[in-house]
């Protein structure tokens, strides 16, 4: 289905097709209101989006809808599941592998968008784990941009899935305890500890192994890469790539409402139901009242975002770890990841009488389903983030000057944590995966490290540099400052394309 949300236009302004990431289109959409965009996704993200627009209060009628039929029920997925935050972590990877069988519509697609307007769209911007999209740019003759949402962590994670650097060789089962990752420098070395299990204990012929470096190596022959990141706050050191890219770089971080990275942590604005298409378990509005009753970073937001959770073990002795800490809380609640992720959330998951004793002290606030992130990350009051570490995530958190928790649960998650803890020094590790052995003493030290110390109160200071980096790279070209990075990135992004001038 090709749902176009804009009327046909006399001048051709130029045509771009995104792939999965509605931020990238309206970040796009902001920057060049008169270039045509078209979203491609799955029947239950377009519907997310679609009502997305029907009760958002910015219009970008420059954004089109475009649907690729999907059947969860062909590949074992579960009725409604095209999306990764509807799944159990298990099926994560299922769905990835599955999303290969989109490219005979997505072919379909542009041929109907060529038929259609007479002509082929500038390019094509997709993730990097949908590489077979190059297939179709090539044959079209378009431009392919990979889009890149993870920056170092994920430069880290690709590396290791794509060669396995600790295991002897492919066939063996022997592992190396403290290797070299390859594509970054000689001091690049990590111990076997530090990777998520399902990294640890891959082969090259584990299904998501095999799914990544297929779609990373047909990556590697896009036209350029398009970074979720910050170019003033990547680090250098040993944890920098060895850069072997003739490819153009744009890096156009973070993908985050402007509202909130123009403005101090003292005044919040509330952000409608639209911006996520998600039902909140509590309103925004109902968050800030609770938040404007604590004093300045009081208190800890506790998330593990909307993909993943904890055992209900360690469920309890966080929340016991909580309690003993005597910090005021807000946690975002998930069901454990013994149970169905969509299911409703019991209380009889949290210890005996820790929901009553929550209510009694007012020190917890706690919310099933969704909570306002950004909004709750951007009050005062807000002292500390214990998160997975998704790049999202830490984008959010750091871009609000919030020092950050980590407890990653998989995926490039744990190189975020080490590279926030080690290089940037904003965070503190609790925990590493849903395996580590973790009691409520280690949850009270790690929150009274942050929220009571001096490490902490220096980790603040330099979580609100990086914040006012990030906030100056936003910068539009207006009341007479430069121009921010992210924003010229973008800028140019947009020249190189609709000029077709790039450079290989």
């Amino acid at each position: 289905m090709y749902t176009q949300q804009q009327q046909p236009q006399e001048e051709d302004y130029g045509h771009i097709i995104m792939f999965p990431y509605m931020a990238q289109a309206r970040f796009i959409s902001q920057r060049k209101p008169k270039i045509k965009i078209t979203f491609v996704s799955t029947p239950l993200n377009i519907r997310r989006f679609q009502s997305a627009f029907a009760s958002g209060t910015t219009v970008h009628n420059n954004i089109c809808l475009a649907e690729l039929p999907f059947s969860c029920a062909d590949h074992g997925l579960p009725a409604n599941s095209d999306n990764t935050d509807s799944l159990p972590s298990h099926l994560i990877s299922t769905l990835l592998c599955a999303s290969e069988t989109l490219k005979p519509s997505f072919d379909n697609l542009m041929n109907d968008i060529i038929t259609a307007e007479n002509r082929v769209p500038d390019c094509i911007i997709a993730d990097s784990i949908f590489g077979w999209v190059n297939d179709t740019a090539k044959r079209v003759g378009t431009f392919h941009f990979t889009f890149v949402g993870g920056a170092l962590g994920g430069a880290l994670f690709s590396s290791i899935c794509f060669h396995l650097p600790h295991r002897k060789n492919d066939d063996s089962n022997d592992l190396i305890e403290e290797f070299h990752v390859p594509n970054f420098h000689d001091s690049c070395r990590l111990h076997i500890s530090q990777l998520p299990v399902h990294l640890r204990e891959a082969t090259k012929e584990s299904p998501h192994v095999k799914f990544i470096r297929k779609q990373l190596s047909l990556s590697t022959k896009s036209d350029g890469i398009f970074r979720n990141s910050v170019r003033e706050i990547e680090v250098a050191g040993r944890w920098k790539p060895l850069t072997t890219e003739s490819k153009p770089v744009w890096t156009v971080g973070p993908l985050l409402p402007a509202s909130f990275l123009l403005q101090g942590k003292s005044t919040v604005p509330v952000v409608a139901h639209s911006r996520t298409g998600k039902e909140f378990g509590i309103s925004p509005e109902s968050c800030i009242e609770w938040l404007n009753m604590h004093k300045p970073y009081s208190v800890v937001y506790i998330s593990f975002g909307s993909e993943s959770s904890i055992s209900t073990s360690k469920m309890m002795e966080l929340a016991l770890g909580l309690e003993k800490s005597g910090k005021s809380f807000i946690w975002v609640l998930r069901p454990p990841s013994e149970f169905d992720i969509k299911s409703e959330f019991k209380w009889e998951w949290l210890p005996e009488g820790f929901v009553e004793r929550m209510n009694a002290t007012k020190k917890g606030l706690l919310v099933k389903k969704w909570a306002a992130q950004l909004e709750i990350l951007s009050h005062r009051s807000t002292g500390a983030f214990l998160s997975r570490c998704g790049w999202n995530s830490v984008l959010e958190s750091l871009s609000r000057g919030v020092p950050i928790i980590g407890w990653p649960l998989g995926g490039e998650q744990a190189f975020n944590s080490l590279m926030m803890e080690e290089e940037m020094g904003v965070s503190v590790q609790l925990a590493n995966g849903n395996e580590a052995q973790v009691v409520s003493e280690d949850v009270k030290k790690a929150i009274q490290q942050v929220m009571d110390t001096s490490k902490g109160e220096e980790m603040r200071k330099k979580a609100m540099v990086i914040a006012q980096k990030i906030s100056a790279a936003m910068r539009e070209d207006e009341c007479g400052h430069q121009i921010g990075s992210s924003v010229r990135s973008i800028d140019d992004f947009l020249a190189t394309v609709t000029s077709k001038k790039v450079v290989v």
